[in-house]
């Protein structure tokens, strides 16, 4: 894999995640809430559409990088995001750029893991498999 195609997952799972929840006021989330009964069939199959796609993002991304990966990878956006604060380029109080940099490093997360196979199959030379009960 090469680096077009982790971007291109990467912004794969960038736009799920603008499209669940954004600042601008235009995502899924604000189109939902508050909850209301007109166009129910529609919301109820974008809900279910949205959740399968969360699926397979999540499950890929635990099978590749573990538990303890998604924590280290969520520790090290968090103190980045830390450190931008502490040396002022960032205040905890801009709700907006947060809420930016926090749909960001979540995006990061999935595409990280999504590609992570394919990147540790670059580095090391060997391949991910999943475990089949034959």
């Amino acid at each position: 894999m090469n680096l077009t195609g982790f971007l291109v997952r990467w912004l794969f799972a960038l736009g799920l995640v603008l499209v669940t929840f954004n600042p601008t006021g235009y995502s899924i989330t604000h189109w939902l809430w508050p909850w209301q009964n007109d166009q129910l069939p529609l919301k109820i199959l974008v809900i279910m559409l949205l959740l399968a796609c969360y699926l397979f993002f999540v499950t890929a991304t635990v099978k590749s990088l573990g538990w303890l990966g998604i924590i280290l990878v969520l520790a090290i956006g968090g103190t980045v995001i830390w450190l931008f604060v502490d040396q002022g380029w960032l205040s905890w109080s801009n709700t907006g750029i947060m809420a930016w940099l926090l749909i960001v490093m979540i995006s990061i997360l999935l595409g990280l893991g999504i590609s992570w196979s394919h990147i540790k199959k670059r580095i090391t030379g060997q391949f991910d498999t999943d475990d089949v009960g034959e």
